[in-house]
């Protein structure tokens, strides 16, 4: 249950994404009035969530003039910021463009937030890339910071200057390290996505294999929609702070391969080929988190299990395919370092 907050405004950025998506439902079952932005409309448009029309505007992160512009127009009591480069295609494609959007553009929502709005609350969706070069395990929010792409070096810099301006200027902002969040809305170009997509068309006979990389990868997988509750109770506490938000449970792909595969009565040897073109160079260290923090002061836990995710995924994705035709992604690459 959560508390309705009436007369309350959030403004959350890359609201059409996984993460954006879930979170408007929330928002708008407490009572909030909801903004969505994204840089890929040419007009004001909308979300349709809970029956309900949630405005979407454009918005484009490397402008400071567009932010200003925006948080003048409404001038949100809590702003959620989602959006970022964050495919692994664009881990290191163009460090300058990750830089702008994953990196200045919250410095530009800061510094805004203190000469417009100063009353705001900010929420920064950060991630477990941040400790992606880490030397310990499992990761907290005292682990010392050491990325290892472009990405994760953008990530931290947003972080650091969110601690920054919150120490100096007194701004309320907080940054969700989140580890990898999933569910029926997960893009395909993602492991989880792509391998419960693969059982439920290999199970309607669509097709008979799906291509991996390394299957002894191991991940700290949770539920997208868990992770927005933490997001949205970070800015309902009365002092801002960081936190690490995850599962502290790492699972391997063959084990995602082998629930979801079994959630639809098949064995996944018999349908997973391994392609070494699709593995990525070995963590340094396994990437899982001690969410103690979120847990003791937000009073925020995972309410679904991995195996409970998986087959709400596999469910929700055999559910489509009897509705409507989908692409075969059985070639397309797999993501599972981004949360």
């Amino acid at each position: 249950m959560v508390p309705e907050i009436q007369g309350r405004t959030a403004l959350v950025t890359g609201i059409r994404g996984q993460d954006g998506t879930y979170l408007a439902k929330l928002l708008a079952s407490c009572g909030y009035a909801v903004i969505g932005t994204s840089h890929r409309i040419k007009d004001d448009s909308s979300l349709v969530v809970n029956g309900e029309e949630i405005p979407v505007v454009r918005l484009d992160l490397a402008d400071s003039h567009s932010i200003r512009d925006t948080l003048e127009c409404y001038r949100p009591d809590e702003i959620y910021n989602l959006a970022s480069r964050s495919s692994s295609t664009q881990l290191f494609d163009d460090a300058v463009a990750t830089a702008e959007i994953n990196g200045l553009a919250v410095v530009r929502f800061l510094e805004y937030i203190r000469a417009v709005c100063p009353e705001t609350r900010f929420c920064q969706a950060s991630s477990s890339e941040v400790f992606a070069n880490s030397l310990v395990s499992p990761q907290d929010e005292s682990t010392p910071l050491r990325p290892r792409n472009a990405y994760g070096a953008a990530k931290v810099y947003a972080q650091n200057m969110i601690e920054n301006y919150r120490n100096r200027f007194g701004v309320f902002a907080c940054s969700a390290i989140l580890y990898n969040h999933e569910s029926p809305l997960r893009g395909m170009e993602y492991v989880t996505r792509k391998v419960t997509f693969s059982a439920a068309r290999i199970a309607a006979g669509q097709d008979k294999t799906i291509m991996l990389g390394n299957l002894e990868s191991r991940r700290d997988w949770g539920y997208a929609g868990d992770y927005v509750n933490a997001m949205w109770r970070m800015l309902q506490q009365p002092e801002p702070g960081d936190y690490v938000v995850a599962t502290g449970e790492t699972h391997s792909v063959r084990e995602l391969c082998e629930l979801a595969f079994s959630r639809v009565g098949l064995d996944y040897r018999n349908h997973v080929v391994m392609d070494q073109k699709l593995e990525r160079s070995p963590d340094a260290i396994e990437l899982c988190g001690n969410a103690s923090k979120a847990r003791s002061m937000l009073g925020w836990k995972p309410s679904v299990t991995f195996s409970e995710l998986v087959h709400m995924m596999v469910d929700a994705d055999r559910y489509t395919l009897s509705n409507v035709n989908v692409p075969d992604v059985k070639s397309r690459g797999t993501n599972v370092s981004q949360d």
